[in-house]
């Protein structure tokens, strides 16, 4: 069926509104072709439920869902179930009723048409199921903690009948006992998390109150006491100013303190400071911990809090022009954390030159989303051992002029598509896979310079 194809095409994670409604509310061209009068899968308005019945859909503060035209639309961060959601609105679970029938007849279309008014009128009930599936799902089976792997009946079941495993219920038990524990709690300081193991403290802004939290958290500076050897907690705070006019300091301690406490404080005696712009991380005695091992390793729990910071440092404002060699400084650290599909999804859309370099000894074969479609503004594209395949929406890059793609060993194939940029002018395929497809529409407007080098025109 026809849904089957797009759906393939729908990007997995944060998709933009404008890819969605383009796959989900705009007849194909080749639907057109067929039919001038035909129409995509759904009409605006139910793309926009379903958008918005998605727990995890951002929108602007006082953002009016009702009144949203297709041009506010583009304001709203798209959650991560909307995929999901708009493929089981699209293609119902095939019921051994729905088998029986003929795709083409009166019963079976009316069937599927009541089936969609029905998921349409229970969407409330799904949002309520996905923001509890979210909170569950590191208790269930392996096979159920991907939502791609279960259909609408599957979330039913487990919003029913799931049970917390009664070592986790008393673990929760005792942490509700902590948190009664004032010591975490200080003027200056905002507790922004509090899990099964950690606490993480962000002091930010030059405030008499934030000066007291950091002397607060660092102990004084009493590293002797038990408390740390934080030049950020000592007297007359310089120090401090210096850090925090570029940015907040984060205070991490653990949940059990194992007996061992700072004598001034009564607050863990092991304990952490991050401070992301200076790229400092630091134990209780001022010494610098290895961040990747620490967040992946001993505190994995608050690894996904810490991503907007790291990509602080990946974006600049007023940056045009990106180049990024793996896995130098913050870039490596990002990427050991959270993967390349990530480090692509926090490259700036403004991007008028995007270079990515794999200079590690890592075989890297990233398959370019369609997502690349969104840096409208890009001239030179280079990626460097980086990649195995491009997508056909390349073409929607009207500006490239310049595409590089050496040693790149296990490219597959150049997009069609590239035919359509009429200002590209150089392609570069030095050192990448002999073999890779060129197509045969593409080829004939290619000069064949050698080397892998090609002219378009």
């Amino acid at each position: 069926m026809r849904f089957t194809s797009v759906l393939k095409k729908l990007i997995v994670e944060n998709s933009r509104f404008k890819v969605l409604y383009d796959k989900m509310v705009l007849p194909s061209q080749k639907a057109l072709e067929k039919n001038p009068k035909a129409k995509g899968f759904m009409n605006f308005d139910i793309l926009k439920q379903i958008i918005f019945a998605d727990p995890d859909t951002k929108a602007p503060e006082n953002f009016d869902i009702n009144g949203a035209s297709i041009d506010d639309m583009e304001l709203v961060k798209v959650g991560k179930f909307t995929q999901w959601m708009l493929k089981h609105f699209v293609a119902p679970t095939m019921t051994d009723e729905l088998k029986a029938m003929d795709p083409q007849s009166k019963e079976f279309k009316d069937a599927i048409r009541s089936y969609r008014e029905l998921y349409i009128e229970d969407l409330f009930k799904m949002t309520e199921q996905l923001e509890f599936y979210e909170k569950v799902k590191q208790y269930l089976p392996q096979e159920q903690r991907d939502i791609n792997k279960l259909i609408p009946k599957d979330l039913f079941n487990i919003f029913s009948n799931f049970k917390l495993p009664e070592k986790k219920q008393k673990e929760i038990e005792k942490k509700q006992a902590r948190k009664t524990r004032e010591g975490f709690k200080h003027a200056g300081g905002q507790i922004i998390y509090e899990g099964d193991d950690w606490v993480v403290i962000k002091i930010e802004g030059n405030s008499a109150t934030s000066k007291d939290a950091a002397i607060y958290y660092g102990g004084f500076k009493d590293v002797r006491g038990g408390e740390s050897n934080w030049c950020t907690s000592g007297p007359g705070l310089t120090f401090f100013e210096g850090y925090i006019k570029d940015g907040p300091l984060y205070v991490i301690f653990p949940q059990n303190d194992n007996g061992q406490v700072g004598q001034r404080t009564g607050l863990p005696q092991e304990r952490y400071q991050f401070h992301f712009p200076s790229n400092q991380f630091m134990d209780r005695e001022d010494h610098g911990v290895d961040l990747v091992k620490f967040l992946s390793q001993k505190a994995p729990e608050i690894k996904e809090l810490f991503k907007p910071e790291f990509m602080k440092g990946l974006i600049k404002p007023g940056t045009d022009k990106l180049v990024i060699d793996y896995p130098s400084s913050s870039t490596g650290k990002f990427v050991a954390l959270y993967g390349f599909d990530e480090l692509f999804n926090a490259i700036p859309e403004t991007v008028t030159s995007l270079k990515i370099t794999n200079s590690s000894r890592e075989t890297i074969d990233f398959v370019v989303p369609d997502t690349i479609s969104k840096f409208k503004n890009l001239e030179s594209l280079v990626f460097d051992n980086f990649i195995k395949s491009l997508p056909e929406s390349i073409s929607q890059l009207s500006r490239l002029s310049i595409l590089s793609l050496p040693n790149n060993k296990n490219l597959e194939k150049l997009p069609a598509s590239l035919i359509r940029l009429e200002d590209l002018s150089f392609i570069n395929l030095k050192n990448s896979n002999p073999n890779v497809i060129i197509p045969e529409e593409l080829k004939e407007i290619l000069t064949d310079q050698g080397d892998q080098f090609y002219y378009v025109g």
